[in-house]
């Protein structure tokens, strides 16, 4: 079968993927190029620059996971052999069935280090409790299988849901979880968007969990027509041009001596997709230089 050729390659190839890295690894989420074919995806990321690649394997992504035995070991392959890292891959996975284990047992074996999973949204109802238990178990057993690969899970904090969305909210998930496989994929724009400061009180309560770093802006815009007076919602934008804090995150991560990637989201519509990409990368590189040349950490490789 095809999935038994492709974890034999696996074997003989485990260890591989990642390569040591004084600095955090700056990747691209692939579903950012979605219109890039996974053959030539690796090529791209080299010519914009990136370190790495965030591996989409989710339903519309690179590798949709029923087809993870077919397509998602060449994925890998491919991208380490053009000398790109492969430190992290995204997931929909929010419990432990057949799909996770063949997800995280081809990843894990060529050692991909992290995975995001899927969101568990909780509700706001009077079974919320009950609920909350269940999310509890279901991450558990996603952690005990990434225990099992060799894989840390970071938990995506998102906006937009009543419950389940925050970092204080993922904290009481998985605060009775072990630390070394349960984390936080810490989203900066998502953390931005509540009062003044949100973000630094969001990432203090992150870092002793933090596996990962998703970066995204965004700015402020008046509702539409109808909605309550002095109501705002959020327009996503380039880096550097929203409200998000760059210069506390980056200088806390370097505090922090965090090394774990860094995926750069881009979920805006930009003309130039690709100048837009190369723009976002330089600005993530100078921040970076920035803080971690400030306190003199080593960073990780930066290709031209």
């Amino acid at each position: 079968m095809a999935a038994g050729a492709a974890r034999a390659r696996a074997q003989a190839r485990a260890g591989g993927a990642v390569k040591p890295r004084g600095g955090p690894s700056v990747c691209l989420y692939s579903q950012v190029l979605s219109k890039v074919d996974h053959v030539d995806l690796p090529m791209v990321l080299r010519g914009l620059g990136f370190d790495g690649c965030d591996l989409s394997v989710q339903p519309g992504g690179h590798v949709p996971p029923e087809k993870a035995g077919l397509y998602l070991m060449p994925a890998l392959e491919a991208l380490t052999g053009a000398g790109l890292d492969v430190p992290m891959i995204t997931t929909a996975l929010t419990g432990l069935d057949a799909l996770a284990q063949e997800v995280l047992g081809l990843s894990g074996l060529i050692g991909v280090p992290f995975f995001r999973p899927g969101h568990w949204k909780l509700s706001g109802s009077p079974e919320v409790e009950h609920r909350l238990a269940q999310v509890q178990r279901e991450i558990a057993g996603l952690a005990s299988l990434g225990r099992a690969t060799g894989m840390a899970m970071g938990i995506h904090n998102f906006a937009g849901e009543p419950e389940g969305a925050s970092v204080s909210d993922i904290n009481r998930l998985i605060r009775p979880l072990d630390p070394r496989w349960v984390g936080f994929d810490f989203d900066a724009g998502f953390a931005s968007q509540g009062a003044p400061g949100a973000m630094n009180v969001a990432l203090s309560l992150a870092l002793p969990r933090l596996k990962m770093v998703s970066l995204r802006d965004f700015q402020w815009a008046a509702s539409a027509d109808g909605a309550a007076e002095g109501a705002r919602k959020t327009t996503p934008c380039p880096l550097g041009e929203g409200v998000v804090e760059w210069a506390p995150l980056f200088a806390a991560l370097a505090r922090a001596r965090f090394s774990g990637p860094i995926s750069l989201q881009v979920d805006y519509q930009p003309k130039d997709e690709l100048a837009a990409i190369r723009r976002d990368l330089q600005f993530v590189r100078k921040q970076m230089s920035a803080a971690y040349g400030a306190i003199g950490l080593a960073r990780g490789s930066q290709r031209a």
